[in-house]
């Protein structure tokens, strides 16, 4: 049984260095192997070991002549040893698709037809939402999060101060994705963003976005282009969702959302494309010419019957691929473990063959990447210079149990109850049940709560 202090650090990202002992190691860096009886130094936010006993002696060696002293051990020093009594050590999950601030919009319109689901729903209630609110509603997700293990999300919602100020106020890593559509901003406003939110805190970053094809005007698009050339950056936005998007974008220009935006060049410095689900063998192979991301939404283009992304057909051209949750109006929870089953099952019943979309591809995708679908490049992976991005998973518990193989075991059986603890950036964030974020939980469900009442007033 797993018995770590219950005792979050104290408030500053890396402030204590932690050993954790006894442990598997999936380090995701390379093969999926499990390696046994592992240990990890963290050091601030930073990796700075990860290994078996030799390596560990390996490295006391080296800083013990470091220091001067020939051939002895060095001391280390750590403000707090856990002991995992076998349990697992792996990479955070990261949520590469999500609009965090809609935890509001939780069962508050379920069971209904998409179009009058956004029009008559979901719409007119995002009208009324001030930035306080959405500062509120940002923190209910990173709580959230943090409960199934996701140390990263990509969020893409109005407002991204309330939504910067709140991540890091709970110690959370997030990149925020541009919204840019007929409606609300400006290329100015982008590009303002895009300068500030890439130098506003090592947590949070920001990347070039738009809403979709079908919000956003063609010259609006082309000057995205151009702003997207200025840095040499990717560009995100939802493509290909639902058949009437790709039927309207045709009659519109002639083409597929996929062509018609590459042919505006928006993708000369690569990017993602959230959901892709209507998505055909020439927009495949554009996708992959470009360096496009796919990020796959499982449950919340089933429970809006938006339809099966060709999960396997992406994976044969070698596409990358990541995972969101979306948004909690429309999944409803941000929970990694289902998005992973659902990613594997859909994905068979859409070939009809069980072999299909193995557990090991979509462990990749839900962890190392989403960190490089959202330019997270030092939080791919468990090793030494990396962030300490990481998350503790018990085994000793009846879903995880025999040990024939845990990467299987993770996707096709875990769940969040195995989750023990949540680390960003050397921080612990949650641990047995338990959140360290600076925060008392009680006290966001009660903003949201009021937040609720002035909506619904």
């Amino acid at each position: 049984m797993y018995r770590g202090r219950a005792a979050g650090i104290s408030g500053r990202v890396g402030e204590t260095m932690i050993r954790f002992y006894n442990g598997k190691l999936l380090t995701m860096d390379g093969e999926l192997q499990v390696q046994e009886s592992c240990e990890v130094w963290v050091d601030r936010d930073r990796i700075v070991l990860a290994g078996d006993a030799g390596r560990v002696r390996e490295f006391c060696r080296t800083q013990a002549e470091k220091a001067g002293k020939d051939g002895a051990q060095a001391e280390i020093s750590f403000e707090r040893e856990i002991n995992l009594h076998g349990n697992l050590l792996m990479p955070g999950f990261k949520d590469a698709h999500t609009h965090s601030p809609m935890t509001f919009l939780r069962s508050y319109a379920d069971d209904m037809p998409l179009q009058d689901w956004l029009y008559k729903q979901v719409f007119p209630m995002e009208a009324k939402l001030t930035p306080e609110m959405i500062y509120h509603f940002t923190k209910l997700a990173v709580l959230e999060y943090l409960t199934s293990g996701i140390t990263a999300s990509f969020d893409m919602y109005v407002e991204p101060e309330a939504n910067a100020r709140a991540n890091l106020e709970m110690g959370f890593r997030t990149v925020l994705c541009g919204t840019l559509n007929d409606f609300k901003d400006s290329i100015k406003t982008l590009e303002g963003f895009y300068r500030k939110y890439n130098q506003y805190h090592p947590l949070i970053s920001y990347q070039l976005g738009f809403h979709a094809e079908y919000t956003t005007s063609e010259g609006l698009l082309r000057d995205l282009a151009a702003l997207a050339g200025q840095y040499r950056a990717p560009v995100y936005t939802h493509l290909s969702e639902t058949t009437a998007e790709v039927v309207g974008c045709e009659e519109r220009y002639g083409s597929s959302p996929v062509k018609t935006l590459a042919e505006m060049g928006l993708w000369e410095y690569g990017g993602g494309g959230f959901h892709c689900v209507h998505v055909s063998e020439e927009d495949m192979d554009i996708i992959k010419e470009k360096g496009i991301y796919v990020v796959t939404n499982p449950a919340s283009n089933a429970k809006l019957a938006s339809g099966i992304a060709p999960i396997c057909a992406m994976l044969e051209r070698e596409i990358p691929l990541a995972i969101g949750t979306d948004g909690p109006a429309s999944n409803n929870c941000l929970d990694m473990f289902r998005e992973m089953f659902l990613v594997t099952g859909l994905a068979k019943l859409r070939e009809q063959n069980a072999a299909a979309c193995p557990a090991e591809a979509v462990l990749k995708m839900a962890t190392v990447g989403g960190a490089a679908a959202m330019g997270l490049k030092d939080c791919d992976c468990i090793a030494e210079g990396k962030q300490a991005d990481l998350i503790v998973i018990n085994l000793h518990q009846p879903n995880m149990q025999p040990e024939h193989n845990l990467v299987k075991n993770l996707v096709y059986s875990g769940s969040k109850q195995n989750v023990l603890l949540t680390m960003v950036a050397g921080r612990i964030l949650y641990e047995n049940g338990q959140f360290f974020t600076g925060e008392d939980p009680e006290q966001i469900y009660e903003e949201v709560k009021k937040d609720l009442q002035v909506l619904q007033a």
